[in-house]
């Protein structure tokens, strides 16, 4: 009971009910957890924030957790615990995750063992806290759900945020023709450094047109799509004969005609990094990890807030004028 009694406390943000973003109350008597068997425990210094957890936020994700709840999965940081069984890990190792148990909007977070990786010396924790999710599902859109090839064509609509520059950068690598749109001309500089060969501003009326001036008529074979539900009419037109449009990102309906699908046989495919298993995350992982080493992957960090302006880091990743890189939270 004393040994309870002297548990230590953290700061960490909690969701008590779902709503916008002021139901994210930062508290500062939150007790660290403690780490099970096959689970570490992780001093955090950066949380990335993905536009997903805003949905779950909200309320509106097909996924609810169960409240009162902390979000935050891609956390870089340091070990400071393990549970039994784990080997992989020691205290003191840089590490990054790809989930957390806990939640990583906090000092502390726990994590399953195999959802965490090695963070190379090369990569400082704000860039860590910008792998995870957006490197994994752009790997996963591109190559296991997408079947991309070298030599291919590839879209990537909304390409300056977190998954769209790692898209541009994984897909340049692996030797395909990249396009990528941005809102502004700074988001549009940014693509251009990392791996697009062109980019367009999808707020010029006519940039569909300039797309197929470069794509030529045969059309791009692969779109990966962040905001499906202005886009995807669109995209449909884009396509090559046998193109697919990846659907990684929506925030509402869309009214397409299906026969435009059956004109070139192309596919419309939903992506989701939730649904992967063990063996295809490992795969993510080790593309990933080979990337940082070979030195084409390098996470582009873009706003920064400290973890009491949460609130305003999750209104601004869906109501900014143009993304450029991955949001994080500094701890």
């Amino acid at each position: 009971v004393a040994m309870a009694a002297t548990r230590s406390v953290m700061r960490a943000v909690r969701v008590f009910e779902f709503g916008g973003p002021e139901v994210l109350k930062l508290q500062s008597d939150v007790l660290v957890p403690v780490p099970k068997e096959n689970q570490v425990l992780i001093k955090v210094h950066a949380c990335g924030v993905n536009p997903v957890e805003t949905y779950i936020r909200s309320g509106t994700y097909a996924r609810k957790p169960a409240l009162p709840y902390t979000p935050g999965s891609d956390v870089a940081g340091v070990i400071v615990g393990v549970g039994e069984h784990v080997t992989a890990f020691k205290k003191g190792d840089r590490v990054f995750t790809l989930e957390t148990v806990s939640g990583g909007y906090a000092e502390y977070a726990v994590a399953a063992a195999n959802r965490v990786f090695p963070l190379p010396d090369k990569v400082d924790f704000r860039q860590g806290a910008a792998i995870g999710v957006p490197y994994f599902t752009a790997y996963r859109a591109l190559f296991q759900k997408g079947c991309a090839k070298a030599g291919e064509s590839v879209l990537v609509h909304g390409a300056s945020g977190g998954v769209g520059l790692a898209a541009c950068q994984i897909a340049r690598a692996c030797g395909l023709k990249v396009l990528g749109t941005a809102g502004t001309e700074e988001g549009m500089n940014v693509i251009l450094r990392n791996g697009a060969h062109q980019a367009f501003n999808h707020r010029d009326p006519n940039y569909t047109e300039r797309i197929k001036e470069c794509t030529g008529p045969q059309g791009v074979d692969i779109i990966i799509e962040m905001l499906s539900n202005v886009n995807l009419d669109a995209d449909l037109q884009l396509l090559s004969c046998s193109g697919r449009v990846m659907v990684v990102g929506c925030r509402g309906r869309i009214e397409i005609n299906p026969r435009d699908t059956m004109s070139k046989e192309s596919s419309i495919i939903g992506v989701s990094l939730f649904l992967a298993t063990e063996e295809e995350r490992h795969e993510c992982a080790i593309a990933v990890l080979d990337g940082i080493e070979a030195g084409w992957l390098k996470p582009v960090v873009g706003l920064e807030y400290p973890l009491e302006k949460v609130a305003k880091a999750h209104e601004d990743i869906i109501c900014s004028s143009g993304a450029r890189g991955k949001t994080v939270l500094l701890l």
